[in-house]
């Protein structure tokens, strides 16, 4: 979701990639869930998330969308999010102890918090989110061991893409003023990297390349 922030703000001011030290390390969130309730819509999940909630939970988009996942237009996109549940406002994820039962598959948005990303130059940079943890007391942890993702940088070249490809779609989508044509367009970007099944026996990345060749078709 394409925003506008202060960094100077809502940060320590500096940006990081994945190689650097930042002051992160919250004694394993224990004892603290805050991440996990009152998140509203704000927990956008990509491709790269579905396949893994899919693959980990062993069922389907679908089946999450009925009691996980919702969906919302962010800019003129129809993309999924993690649901809160309606009666306290937490994760449908977040189990009795206050932890998270997907913590090994966890999508992208949470392993990074309380990083954030900017993008620029068709790159980005990490930004440390300095008024969001409740924890106080943080230790210097590598980035990407905080993230916990195999082959970083495939998985950050796949970032790149992705929010390249959001942006160009938004920028088509708002250029039609005919409100259907922008929901066919919206539903084919929904129906190809979300609501087609993955093959969770074969590499995420080679299944996403695939599709995002036959989106480029389609729009570009």
């Amino acid at each position: 979701m394409l925003r506008e922030i202060n960094l100077a703000e809502v940060s320590d001011g500096k940006l990081y990639c994945s190689n650097d030290m930042a002051k992160l390390g919250c004694d394993d969130c224990r004892g603290c869930s805050a991440c996990c309730r009152q998140m509203g819509t704000s927990i956008l999940l990509d491709p790269w998330d579905i396949y893994f909630l899919c693959r980990g939970l062993n069922t389907s988009f679908e089946k999450l969308l009925t009691y996980a996942v919702e969906l919302q237009m962010a800019d003129y996109v129809i993309l999924p999010n993690l649901k809160m549940t309606e009666e306290e406002e937490v994760c449908a994820f977040l189990d009795q102890e206050g932890r998270c039962s997907i913590h090994d598959f966890r999508p992208g948005f949470c392993r990074m918090f309380p990083l954030g990303r900017v993008y620029e130059n068709e790159n980005f940079h990490y930004f440390l989110q300095v008024h969001e943890c409740r924890k106080e007391l943080k230790t210097k942890v590598k980035i990407s061991k905080w993230l916990g993702i195999p082959n970083t940088r495939r998985y950050e070249e796949f970032v790149r893409q992705w929010h390249g490809f959001l942006k160009k779609a938004g920028e088509i989508l708002v250029s039609f003023a005919d409100q259907e044509t922008r929901k066919n367009i919206s539903m084919y970007i929904l129906k190809t990297f979300y609501l087609a099944p993955y093959d969770p026996e074969r590499d995420f990345y080679e299944q996403f390349g695939e599709r995002m060749k036959q989106a480029e078709k389609y729009f570009f």
